[in-house]
């Protein structure tokens, strides 16, 4: 799995995330399923994380696909 960087703009600043296509593509499916823009759930996310911003994102995607039935 390649790594990419992808540019997005949170809390009225830009910022890159570096994730794979797949994770990539999931956190698009997971942001149009909760009607929200991609930057809305990144910014979401980012809000309650911890640490790195592209692991709590890989984790969030984790976390989504563990609880699809």
């Amino acid at each position: 799995m390649a790594l990419r960087k992808h540019s997005i703009r949170i809390a009225r600043h830009n910022t890159s995330i570096t994730l794979e296509a797949e994770f990539w593509t999931e956190l698009k499916r997971i942001a149009k399923a909760e009607k929200l823009s991609l930057n809305q759930l990144v910014a979401k996310v980012d809000s309650g994380r911890g640490g790195n911003l592209s692991s709590a994102l890989r984790l969030y995607v984790l976390q989504d696909l563990k609880n699809i039935k």
